[in-house]
């Protein structure tokens, strides 16, 4: 199977050639999402092949009971599902009694898919001969509106080319869906009510356990070469299902379209007696648009995104493409609209992993939303765990904490900790911090100190009390350790003295502490309030700051490095470059005993502390930690070739940081991890964005003025991007030999440029 079949382009994906192996792949990478529902890119007709039916509603969840062997005290009772929700794209097509379905058909030519990022806009066309020997041109074209979030359009032309032909379409709307991760094969939903008037139809149901109500609704039309038929048609509806049948003879070479509007209302948004009245009135004024107008209005909002996100590549279509691809399905994703959703892993592109949230969200994704949006998406997202704090209590209750303490679930729908894997639920603790720095991050890039004194003061104390709580003091070493953990490597569990967990609990307590001191001095009666709320003492303060002063950290003095946990020396330290090929990834040929036992690791761990606090080490530590460390880690993560990007470029390695680029930004697209066809990987998509704004572009934030160490690969003959930083909009243009920056807007902005100062004055270029 060709794992690289897709074809290189600047703005879109194409897949040239029908080849059922590549089915289920093409439906992930070119998956739809509008921030509010999503799909994978199935067809339209009937399919009998292999296939991963998909689509999703943001928000709309259920919770599928945990299923282990025997139960442990905290653990999670269920694990949330991103459910399969009612499927409305839905067309099928017979030509002369005989159904179309590229599985069965006598030969399909000319097979076209493309995914337009530039527009946001999917097509697919093929020439087929069926089994009764008719030949047919078909073209489709649909999209999520981002105008109009609750519908999705489709555009679906047939036409006879050898034989004038019986065409019957039948648009449908199916509520009997499943989900392929079922724990249990459970029933998801409930259908309450089938209707239909005129040429619309509605399918109201809720979920089992958490009643979200949800109309999936569609309108349809019938037109011959562009004109539109009124025709009877026949309904079919069953408890779960309703189609339109529209019969007509079509003369060949003739083309009959049918445009099809559908989507979702839920309860989220509506009364959930106003669902039907919502989606008729959203459906009557799409129709009244028309296709072509509701896809201009398409246009011109993916314009006005990429006009702030797009990154620019000369030179090199392969990493031009792959960075276009990671900005669309995080703008897919997530929008900022909403702020009661967050960025799942899967985003609206599968099912794997569940839930909405995971630590991601804060360490890789709030950088990116920063710069290419307005701040307040940022402190959204930020607030969104404020609103979950409740529920971090709670999670820590339920595992023997106390007093207040936090901590923040690994996996979320709605502050409840529902991953059901031990190593993970009760051990990979080291999310809080991630949580922590994302506040920190916020304010050293925004400006922004108001969150902390509002709401961001109370996660930090929450937090601060877990780490308090959770280390605990060793007389052999005559300091603190922190026992039994998973640290970012999950190719170890349960290892004590994980560096980066230790480096990052030490660390919120002392940001913890400093705020708590800043907010005393500066925001007096916030202080107050925060204090009679969170009962906190002086003496509960000191002691924090004991466990913090004296965190245990394992070092080795001969390597001169620090140790990702205890013991890291004792395993067998066989670089990868002598691991067999064949024998990778380790994650599908290795029994998970041998993992563990192995030094091989899975993601960024003690260099993932490296790079949240790059500013904490020299130049020389950051080389010999990642010198040590990287030869042993696979990359079998997601999350792990973007941190290395990043760090290779500061050490100015461009040839290693170029390839651990390309592999980040077109994991998906190549395959990396023979696994694209459960879904794509969106959070780490902002570690992509990350690679090249701070990885080639060398930004960071120092003192509270912008700075830049722009390096270009020799692949590339320029780059460029925009950042919106404290509402200041700045172009930086990267060549071979210099860089550009452009300012829009009516004030100077000094930043830093290779060590030296530079004053921007709007609308001016300025070369260094």
């Amino acid at each position: 199977m060709n794992k690289n079949y897709i074809i290189a382009d600047n703005w879109s994906i194409i897949e040239e050639g029908f080849d059922p192996k590549h089915i289920k792949s093409t439906e992930s990478l070119m998956s739809l999402g509008n921030g509010a529902m999503g799909q994978r890119a199935n067809f339209e007709e009937q399919y009998s092949g292999s296939t991963f039916q998909g689509s999703y509603v943001a928000g709309v969840y259920y919770p599928d009971k945990t299923r282990v062997g025997w139960w442990k005290n905290g653990y999670p009772e269920y694990f949330a599902k991103v459910l399969n929700a009612p499927n409305w794209i839905g067309i099928n097509v017979t030509i002369n009694g005989e159904a179309l379905d590229l599985a069965k058909c006598n030969k399909v030519e000319a097979f076209k898919r493309e995914l337009n990022m530039k527009e946001g806009w999917l097509s697919r066309s093929f020439i087929a001969t069926l089994q009764n020997f008719i030949e047919i041109k078909v073209e489709t074209k649909r999209f999520l509106s981002l105008a109009e979030d609750e519908v999705g359009a489709i555009e679906y032309h047939v036409t006879p080319l050898n034989n004038d032909a019986q065409i019957n379409f039948s648009p449908y709307l199916d509520n009997g869906i499943t989900n392929e991760d079922s724990n249990w094969d459970d029933k998801f939903w409930d259908v309450l009510s089938v209707n239909h008037e005129n040429e619309q139809a509605f399918i109201v149901s809720k979920t089992m356990k958490t009643h979200f109500y949800v109309c999936t609704a569609m309108q349809t039309q019938v037109s011959i070469n562009g004109q539109t038929i009124e025709q009877d048609k026949t309904i079919n509806d069953a408890i779960d299902k309703i189609e339109f049948v529209y019969q007509n003879q079509v003369s060949k070479g003739d083309t009959i379209t049918l445009t099809k509007f559908g989507g979702y209302t839920t309860d989220r948004n509506h009364d959930k007696n106003e669902l039907i009245s919502v989606a008729k009135k959203t459906l009557n004024k799409v129709s009244d648009m028309g296709f072509e107008a509701l896809l201009e209005t398409q246009k011109q909002a993916w314009a006005q995104i990429w006009d702030m996100a797009d990154i620019t590549i000369e030179g090199d279509v392969a990493a031009q493409q792959g960075i276009r691809f990671n900005i669309f399905h995080l703008n897919q994703t997530y929008l900022g609209t909403d702020a009661r959703l967050n960025i799942g892993p899967k985003g609206f592109t599968g099912e794997k992993y569940g839930g909405s949230t995971y630590w991601d969200t804060e360490a890789y994704c709030i950088p990116f939303y920063m710069a290419t949006k307005d701040q307040n998406v940022a402190r959204s997202l930020l607030e969104y765990r404020y609103n979950h704090l409740e529920r971090a209590i709670e999670n820590a209750e339920k595992l023997g904490f106390s007093n207040g303490a936090a901590l923040y679930p690994m996996v979320t729908m709605n502050g409840e900790e529902c991953h059901n894997e031990w190593e993970i639920t009760f051990e990979e603790i080291h999310r809080n911090g991630a949580i922590a720095f994302a506040i920190f991050n916020y304010h050293r890039y925004t400006g922004d100190y108001s969150y902390i004194p509002e709401k961001g003061l109370e996660v930090l104390i929450g937090i601060a009390r877990f780490w308090h709580q959770r280390a605990s003091f060793s007389t052999h070493r005559n300091q603190y350790v922190i026992l039994g953990v998973t640290g970012p490597n999950e190719y170890e569990n349960n290892v004590n003295n994980n560096w980066y967990t230790n480096y990052i609990a030490k660390w919120c307590i002392d940001y913890a502490l400093e705020n708590i001191s800043l907010i005393e001095s500066d925001y007096s009666s916030d202080y107050a309030r925060i204090m009679n709320k969170v009962k906190l003492s002086k003496a509960e303060m000191a002691d924090w700051k004991s466990v913090a002063d004296n965190m245990y950290f394992p070092f080795d003095k001969e390597q001169n490095v620090y140790l990702q946990q205890d013991g890291f020396l004792d395993k067998e330290l066989i670089t990868v470059s002598d691991l067999p090929k064949s024998e990778r990834p380790i994650n599908q040929k290795w029994s998970w005993d041998r993992i563990l036992r192995s030094p091989y690791i899975k993601q960024a761990d003690t260099l993932q502390g490296f790079y949240f606090f790059e500013d904490h080490f020299s130049l020389e530590a950051l080389e010999r930690h990642f010198d040590f460390y990287e030869p042993f880690t696979v990359h079998e993560s997601s999350l792990s070739p973007c941190v290395h990007s990043i760090q290779a470029a500061k050490l100015n390695r461009m040839q290693q940081a170029y390839e651990f680029y390309l592999r980040t930004s077109r994991l998906d697209l190549d395959d990396y991890n023979h696994e694209v066809e459960e879904g794509l990987h969106i959070t780490s998509m902002a570690g992509t964005w990350m690679s090249i704004v701070e990885g080639f572009g060398g930004m960071r934030v120092i003192d509270g003025t912008l700075s830049f160490e722009p390096k270009i690969p020799e692949q590339w003959e320029a780059y460029s991007f925009k950042v919106n930083f404290r509402h200041q909009i700045l172009k930086v243009n990267v060549k071979q030999g210099h860089t550009h920056f452009e300012l829009t807007g009516d004030k100077e902005l000094d930043i830093i440029v290779n060590g030296q100062s530079i004053t921007i004055s709007p609308n001016n270029l300025v070369t260094v």
